[in-house]
């Protein structure tokens, strides 16, 4: 009988009561209670245009922030099962991967490989995180239909030039004047 030889762990998350609750190969490792939640930050690529393709979520709390990995789920099983929850908070916020990157020591590489680095679960206090999140251009506070409405209605031809804006009057005036 072969055994099965894992060397990456399986995360997930999910609700329990008001608290959202990690798991780490089925055990409890971290707990988060959602009315401590300031503020959630989604950061992906700019031209993804699903959910599921999220490069991290970064979680504020008063103190510290928690860096949720793509494959904890956070995104799927935690924010999308409770949208009108999330939604009434107005709490969930947006970034690009281009300005929003962790500090190298929050990232790993992913086995053997010199591929890319990815963010790893964890906490990170306030006091190391705040000043690199500062800079980062973050979009919000809106949901996942309302931010895909806005991406949609940006993509569309002539969509930077604001119509509510009559220059032609003005300067007609200023040839009579």
């Amino acid at each position: 009988m072969r055994t099965a030889f894992d060397l990456s762990p399986r995360w997930s998350t999910a609700w329990s009561g008001p608290d959202i609750v990690v798991r780490r190969n089925d055990v409890e490792v971290d707990r988060l209670h959602t009315p401590d939640i300031r503020r959630i930050v989604f950061v992906q690529t700019a031209d993804v245009q699903r959910v599921g393709d999220l490069s991290f979520a970064l979680v504020e709390l008063d103190d510290e922030f928690v860096v949720f990995p793509t494959e904890t789920g956070f995104a799927g099983r935690v924010h999308f099962e409770r949208q009108a929850f999330w939604a009434a908070k107005a709490c969930t916020y947006w970034a690009n991967t281009v300005t929003a990157r962790l500090p190298a020591r929050w990232l790993y590489r992913r086995g053997f490989t010199l591929t890319r680095r990815s963010p790893r679960y964890g906490r990170i206090p306030r006091a190391d995180l705040a000043p690199v999140v500062e800079h980062w251009l973050i979009e919000g506070p809106n949901s996942w239909d309302e931010r895909r409405w806005q991406r949609f209605e940006r993509s569309r031809p002539f969509a930077r030039i604001d119509t509510r804006l009559d220059s032609v009057p003005s300067r007609i005036q200023d040839l009579r004047g």
